[in-house]
């Protein structure tokens, strides 16, 4: 559907909220619930069915249906994609599956790369954390595959501010006059961040998130398994996370 009937379609729910033409904005931007739901899917590997998060997610997209300011200067997708990824993330909590050993492993890898990092004022490379956990480069690369779900909780913002705040913030932050310096200060701050990937971290960060490139695809140009890429992204993302801060929020909402 193309803008100017998206608008109308919006315009006439606004006007009379029918259970039609709901169904029919819950149809119109089902794409978008697959989307979100595919980003996250790549944190949790195959601890959650693809499908179970879509479905979480549908419960987002009509909250955001229902919910959606028109007269507020943003976007109906930025929106709903922050319900979206709140809606099953909630979902995800109230299952509670991460076992307790999950939690324990992050702790002590989030202490050891605090010690190591302390020690040589740089950040932890993998072969300096398996020497300090004492494992094998292949026992700390399961040890990270587990963790994506719990990395997933500690890079979302969503839940700490609330989906209105961040909606009042993206909206701060792209519609007034300093946003030349915000975007500066972000560009920066990316820079930065991808300075402390690896060779093949920075590929896969670069493919997925500016080529717009599956895991799939990935794989094929670093010839590599789709699994491997998908850890090489986790592991990118959790180093992005120190200096990015909050701006992470750009790569997972």
């Amino acid at each position: 559907m193309k803008s100017t009937e998206k608008e109308k379609l919006w315009d006439e729910y606004r006007k009379k909220p029918t259970q039609a033409l709901r169904e029919q904005l819950i149809i119109e931007y089902s794409q978008l619930v697959k989307l979100v739901a595919g980003r996250l899917s790549m944190y949790l590997g195959h601890n959650v069915e693809y499908d179970d998060l879509v479905s979480y997610g549908i419960f987002g997209l009509i909250d955001a249906i229902d919910k959606f300011d028109l007269t507020k200067n943003v976007k109906f997708e930025t929106y709903a994609s922050l319900r979206i990824r709140g809606a099953i993330l909630d979902q995800i909590r109230k299952m509670d599956w991460i076992p307790r050993t999950v939690r324990q492993r992050q702790k002590k890898m989030d202490d050891a790369i605090k010690q190591i990092e302390l020690r040589t004022g740089k950040a932890a490379t993998d072969e300096e954390l398996a020497n300090e956990l004492g494992l094998t480069e292949d026992e700390l690369e399961n040890w990270q595959s587990q963790l994506k779900a719990t990395n997933l909780v500690s890079l979302n913002e969503f839940e700490e501010s609330g989906s209105e705040q961040a909606i009042d913030h993206l909206h701060a932050r792209f519609s007034q006059p300093e946003d030349v310096i915000a975007e500066e200060e972000l560009k920066k701050t990316l820079v930065e961040s991808l300075d402390l990937l690896t060779e093949k971290e920075r590929k896969v960060i670069e493919l997925y998130y500016y080529e717009e490139m599956t895991l799939k695809e990935i794989s094929k140009i670093l010839e590599v398994s789709e699994s491997r890429i998908s850890q090489l992204h986790t592991k990118a993302l959790v180093k992005m996370k120190k200096t990015m801060g909050t701006y992470m929020d750009i790569l997972i909402d």
